[in-house]
């Protein structure tokens, strides 16, 4: 869990949720980060509660902070970054202008998974503060990754802001092209192919200071990614040359700053250019709520979120407010509903239930 000592409640109702329904028969250790000192009060709460042992850890400067070169001199005009999330902020991107929340992006994509407190593991599970897990969970979600040798594991995909990361797509797809790397099922399904004709596609839309947002070829990126405040993965994957090489490249363009570069759609988006899909699983049968949004299980066995009730009809006002506010702001609505949303149901090979029970 990433969190800050002003989390303390958030955190404490997480993990108790995360206790209750799954990990107090599996007593798994728990690590705590936080880009500042932990403070005392905080440790002993959290301690108290996690059935494993608890470890907290910093986040040492050279993991949260502006680029730096070798000479520890800004690779970055950070007066130019701010200017630019000044007017982000002006178009309704959510968090443009806090800085953390950039750091934080930055982090999760590209060195989270070499912190030394996370070294000794091969898989982890994301934990936010104020989540909620609303189902019983009776097997271990990382002996059936293991066992069914996959890579990555979510619970819920959405629709990104097109205008926070406007040219994210295309460095990805730049890389794609420049490394020979093939399209996969995933890749492609997250493809919105260009209504142009090919010559205009040739001869105009291969000039990316015209049309960032697309390919050179004129296609472009639906917006759909996993929401990775869940997700359950193998550390190699983030570990792989080719990951490092791909997040060394993205990050020396400057979105996480000039941007709002999220870890959510790098992790999506290097998934689907470097992961083979039948390694991408759907956790189906785990409930999970992240106000506004949740995700039910079909079943609804060993469940106490009501996915036609009460529960839904906040969630859906809250979410509806969030819709009005981006689609007033941004032209962006982002849905809700009690199944996940994305591009695995299209794909067809994403594995429905976990059958570990």
């Amino acid at each position: 869990m990433l969190a800050r000592n002003s989390d303390l409640k958030g955190a404490i109702h997480a993990i108790t949720s995360l206790e209750e329904q799954w990990n107090k028969w599996y007593n798994y250790p728990i690590v705590f980060l936080n880009n500042e000192k932990w403070d005392k009060k905080f440790i002993d709460a959290l301690s108290a509660i996690s059935s494993g042992k608890a470890v907290f850890e910093t986040i040492p400067e050279s993991m949260w902070s502006w680029p730096k070169d070798s000479a520890g001199s800004d690779l970055m005009d950070r007066t130019r970054a701010q200017a630019a999330w000044e007017k982000m902020k002006a178009n309704g991107i959510p968090y443009a202008t806090k800085e953390s929340y950039h750091h934080m992006c930055r982090f999760y994509s590209g060195f989270f998974q070499d912190h030394p407190a996370v070294a000794p593991y091969k898989y982890y599970w994301r934990i936010e503060p104020d989540v909620k897990f609303t189902c019983r969970i009776p097997y271990d979600p990382f002996r059936a990754m293991r066992r069914k040798n996959k890579i990555y594991g979510y619970t819920v995909a959405l629709w990104e802001i097109g205008s926070a990361c406007p040219s994210f797509f295309r460095a990805m797809a730049d890389f794609k092209e420049a490394h020979r790397i093939r399209s996969t099922s995933l890749w492609t399904s997250i493809m919105e192919p260009s209504w142009a004709p090919l010559p205009i596609r040739k001869f105009f839309m291969s000039m990316s200071s015209l049309f960032h947002s697309r390919d050179r070829h004129g296609d472009s990126w639906n917006h759909c990614h996993f929401w990775s405040n869940f997700e359950i993965a193998d550390f190699d994957f983030f570990r792989s040359d080719r990951y490092r090489e791909l997040f060394r490249e993205l990050d020396a363009s400057g979105g996480f700053f000039m941007e709002r570069w999220g870890d959510a759609p790098m992790h999506s988006l290097a998934l689907a250019l470097l992961a083979d899909p039948r390694q991408v699983h759907y956790f189906e049968d785990i409930g999970y709520q992240h106000p506004p949004f949740q995700h039910c299980p079909s079943s609804n066995v060993g469940c106490d979120c009501d996915c036609s009730g009460k529960d839904l009809e906040e969630l859906r006002g809250a979410q509806r407010q969030t819709d009005k506010r981006h689609s007033a702001e941004t032209g962006t609505i982002w849905i809700l509903d009690c199944v996940t949303w994305g591009w695995m149901r299209s794909v067809g090979n994403a594995s429905k239930r976990s059958d570990s029970r």
